[in-house]
């Protein structure tokens, strides 16, 4: 089983953090590999940068101070068969990348595992009044296409009132 590794450097405008990699991540070891998923076309469409990029790409979010990681490193085939210890697990690694790297916003992808992982239960999608350190935290809908809740007209919105918030 293979980890995804981080894209990740100090000060970054906005860390994303995916709940966990999917099969398909796991087997590239690139973030957000599945053909299905919405985060890369959402984060282009937010406007947080000019180009659809591809996974393989992944280190050119660098350049637009951005980053990715994920709570927990164990791949599953949906974030649901990961478990309460898990994602509470991760919110401390998260915690803990957050101080070390200090980016401006942590964007935590997937409100239920948010919920769950930082003991949250109220949290909706947006900006959260919780701080990781000196970064502040934003909850944003999962990318994955199985969330039904969040076509990808509204994920783009999410993610463009994220951009916003982060160019202040």
């Amino acid at each position: 089983m293979l980890t995804v590794p981080d894209v990740i450097s100090c000060d970054l405008r906005v860390l994303f953090v995916g709940v966990n990699p999917g099969i398909r991540s796991s087997q590239t070891r690139h973030h957000f590999a599945h053909p299905s998923g919405r985060f890369w076309k959402a984060l282009q469409a937010g406007g947080f940068m000019p180009e659809v990029l591809q996974p393989a790409e992944e280190e050119k979010l660098l350049e637009y101070g951005l980053g990715l990681t994920n709570l927990v490193d164990r791949p599953t085939q949906s974030a649901d068969l990961l478990t309460s210890d898990e994602l509470r697990a991760g919110a401390r690694r998260l915690r803990r990348k957050a101080c070390l790297y200090r980016p401006r916003w942590v964007a935590v992808l997937g409100v239920v595992a948010y919920r769950v992982a930082f003991d949250a239960l109220q949290a909706v999608v947006g900006p959260e009044e919780r701080r990781l350190c000196s970064s502040r935290v934003w909850v944003l809908p999962g990318p994955t296409g199985r969330n039904a809740h969040y076509p990808l007209p509204r994920l783009i919105e999410e993610f463009r009132r994220l951009r916003i918030a982060s160019e202040d």
